[in-house]
């Protein structure tokens, strides 16, 4: 993708686990219509255990060679996602506030989630109950095409995406980046580096992407290749604390 292969490293994470998150999967569960979620999308926070997982996340920033760690890292301005960079970022010696001279954290709304529309908050069946329309038209248009009212599409994110990386290349001294974010961020910036199509990327959306997973891609003078997708070893691995996984429920 142009404006990206520049860069030498490309570092993406999900933020830690959110009480919104926890929301959605407690009324998928009882089989509600809303997850019944009361701050806006923006403020929504994160859990002890979205904290714990930040800093896990942090702790294997920390070990990163030198000519690998970011010179530059920018969040979501979504509070989930900006406490995640903030807490990961305090767990490393380079980076954190005993490092002055460290990478910059800076917030760009470019990197907020996919706005949902008149079916934010709604569950699967929610949404076929409640909007039958709008759920039948997206059946027909498919997800990455398919435009809730007051929301947007796939595509609508992959359009403001390859604005922010184009900006992303020219500011990342080095070309050594990592972003903090959300789920559909991770995926549609795979969708982007790697050019994949919208039956490709839509294929690897069914894998939920993981609380303070690493996502990384290189540069190996040929563009951005990738080196792990989804990964979250250090949350589960030999010597992670326990309970910090994905959630499989």
């Amino acid at each position: 993708m142009a404006g990206v292969t520049a860069l030498q490293w490309l570092n993406l994470t999900r933020h830690g686990e959110s009480t919104g998150n926890l929301a959605h999967r407690d009324a998928e569960r009882a089989g509600a219509e809303d997850a019944g979620i009361p701050e806006r999308d923006a403020d929504i926070p994160l859990t002890d255990r979205g904290r714990a997982q930040a800093e896990t996340l942090g702790r294997r920033l920390a070990g990163l060679p030198p000519d690998e760690r970011p010179t530059l890292v920018v969040s979501s301005p979504y509070l989930r996602a900006l406490d995640t960079a903030r807490i990961a970022l305090a767990q490393t010696s380079w980076a954190g506030p005993s490092a002055p001279d460290g990478p910059r954290l800076r917030v760009d709304e470019r990197l907020r989630d996919r706005e949902q529309g008149v079916l934010q908050g709604l569950t699967a069946l929610g949404v076929r109950r409640r909007f039958p329309d709008e759920a039948e038209r997206a059946r027909h248009l498919g997800k990455f095409y398919h435009r809730p009212p007051g929301g947007e599409s796939w595509a609508d994110l992959a359009l403001r995406l390859r604005s922010f990386y184009r900006d992303l290349e020219a500011d990342a001294p080095g070309g050594r980046a990592l972003v903090v974010a959300h789920d559909a961020i991770v995926v549609v910036t795979r969708y982007l580096v790697e050019e994949l199509t919208e039956q490709e990327i839509m294929q690897i959306e069914k894998e939920p992407v993981g609380n303070c997973s690493l996502t990384r891609w290189r540069d190996d003078a040929g563009g951005l290749r990738p080196v792990c997708y989804n990964d979250t070893a250090h949350l589960t691995g030999p010597g992670a604390p326990a309970g910090l996984g994905p959630d499989d429920g």
